[in-house]
């Protein structure tokens, strides 16, 4: 009887004020007729809340709730966060205040 691998995904919650964000992919760029290879591409600055931590915490000890929550589509600056890997896969970690937007549908 062969061994069969389970893949188990990683939990990861961020602290305090800090959200994990996956990058979403645009369409393929082109610019007058000419595709720009991946390598050339800027990276997207629009995502998708993975995870989100407790909220921040206040001088006072008050905890406040974030605004942005797990599912939400939101953008954010060119160099904002910090890229991880969790399972493989490239992540981003930031604080709420470099989220510019959340875009409603």
């Amino acid at each position: 009887m062969a061994a069969t691998a389970t893949k188990t995904a990683t939990k990861v919650r961020p602290l305090h004020d800090r959200v994990i964000v996956e990058r979403l992919e645009e369409g393929e760029q082109k610019v007058g007729g000419i595709i720009i290879p991946d390598t050339a591409k800027e990276k997207p600055q629009q995502g998708r809340v993975i995870a989100v931590g407790k909220g921040k915490t206040e001088k006072d000890g008050k905890v406040t709730p974030l605004d942005v929550k797990v599912g939400d589509t939101v953008l954010f600056g060119k160099y904002s966060g910090q890229e991880i890997k969790i399972d493989g896969d490239d992540r981003l970690i930031m604080r709420e205040e470099e989220i510019l937007a959340i875009l409603e549908n």
